[in-house]
């Protein structure tokens, strides 16, 4: 007590008491502003300065230097450290952009075998080559150091974003061949086809579905002990199959026909079921893409056989995604192809069949609405 009695308290009000018992008792204030308040409201409580030390295990400078902090800036300032003006920064500029241009540049294309940088990958290089370079200044930089600059000019060699390369160079027009197909389905939906129709359809196959078989039986959850179904690593393959697949755009029908192949010969299949489905003596118009089998000379020759039966509005290369199948597609592979175990090939190919009856019972209308309003009606 004697040693705190020589000097005077810092000022601290309720406000203060307040926000210091906050921060003392805080998990998300650092560490030292967590200590700082503790030493100023044990000090305020008449604890003497070498029981602080003792307590909170620090030295008594530490102690005396933050009360006298409080005592000449107040209470919640002396929690911060102070200004330090620290080492210069001595990477220059021009220093800095030449790290960016080697990270803007492929590891493979500078002698690495790696395809994209890691942190330490390009520290290693900026370190070895930079005096070459006239950047001596770089000669210890560190990791974070570099990420530091890599972040400062929002650069991110260790990451991969995919985009679509444009090939077509009739992309735009097509765009607005199928969109305006959409447009015009979208007012056909209250007022119904014209004369020359009987269905508009989104067509795409999707192969490649796996038939898959467990080699021990799945172990259901089981409350307070088993949160999830549980499943062997181990399976036994059956092959796969594809599914040949048609929306129509106008009353959410879906169309479909499970094969082990999507060859012309399939695909003609696919066209007698719908030839099928629709009054005879209307046109059928199908949004599809540029597969081999939707332009083969086999399929000429069937069309020949179904002369204005069906009409093609194809979508540009390398835009599958103007199709509005996709959309039945990734829903389909979100719901009773995922995780999906079944027996045999044939098994796969029933549960496929079971799905589409199941959906047809209610059917669902999919309306394409990106870009839709820049289209006029045909």
């Amino acid at each position: 007590m004697g040693a705190n009695s020589r000097r005077s308290k810092p000022v601290l009000s309720s406000d203060h008491l307040v926000e210091l018992q906050r921060i003392s008792s805080s998990r998300t204030e650092s560490s030292g502003r967590v200590q700082r308040a503790k030493i100023l409201l044990a000090f305020e409580a008449d604890e003497a300065i070498r029981s602080i030390a003792l307590r909170l295990g620090i030295d008594r400078t530490t102690v005396q230097f933050t009360i006298d902090k409080a005592r000449n800036m107040g209470a919640l300032a002396a929690l911060d450290d102070l200004y330090r003006s620290g080492r210069p920064n001595k990477i220059t500029p021009d220093a800095k952009t030449w790290v960016v241009s080697i990270a803007c540049q492929k590891p493979v294309e500078l002698g690495h075998p790696e395809e994209l940088w890691t942190l330490q990958l390009l520290t290693s290089h900026v370190k070895r080559h930079c005096s070459a370079a006239g950047h001596t200044c770089l000669e210890q930089v560190v990791r974070s150091t570099v990420r530091t600059i890599l972040v400062e000019h929002e650069v991110q060699p260790h990451k991969i974003r995919y985009y679509l390369e444009r090939r077509d160079p009739d992309f735009d027009e097509k765009m607005v061949q199928v969109l305006a197909v959409y447009k015009d389905v979208s007012v056909w939906q209250s007022t119904g086809l014209p004369a020359h129709l009987s269905a508009v359809i989104s067509y795409d196959e999707k192969p490649g579905l796996q038939a898959i078989e467990n080699t021990a039986p799945d172990l259901p959850p089981v409350p307070g002990e088993q949160a999830y179904i549980a499943r062997d690593y181990e399976y036994i393959r059956h092959g796969t199959v594809s599914l040949l697949a048609g929306i129509d755009l106008v009353n959410g029908t879906v169309h479909g026909l499970v094969r082990e192949r999507h060859r012309t010969v399939e695909f003609v299949e696919f066209l007698e079921l719908l030839n099928g489905a629709y009054p005879t003596d209307k046109k059928i118009r199908i949004i599809l893409d540029n597969h081999s089998s939707h332009v083969s000379k086999q399929l000429q020759e069937y069309l020949l056989t179904r002369p204005n039966r069906f009409e093609f509005v194809f979508t540009p290369k390398h835009g599958s995604w103007l199709n509005l199948i996709e959309v039945f597609f990734a829903k389909m592979a979100n719901t009773m192809l995922r995780g999906i175990r079944v027996a045999s090939k044939q098994q796969l190919i029933d549960r496929i069949e079971q799905y589409l009856a199941k959906v047809n019972e209610h059917p669902v209308v999919f309306r394409w609405k990106y870009k839709i309003d820049e289209v006029q009606v045909v």
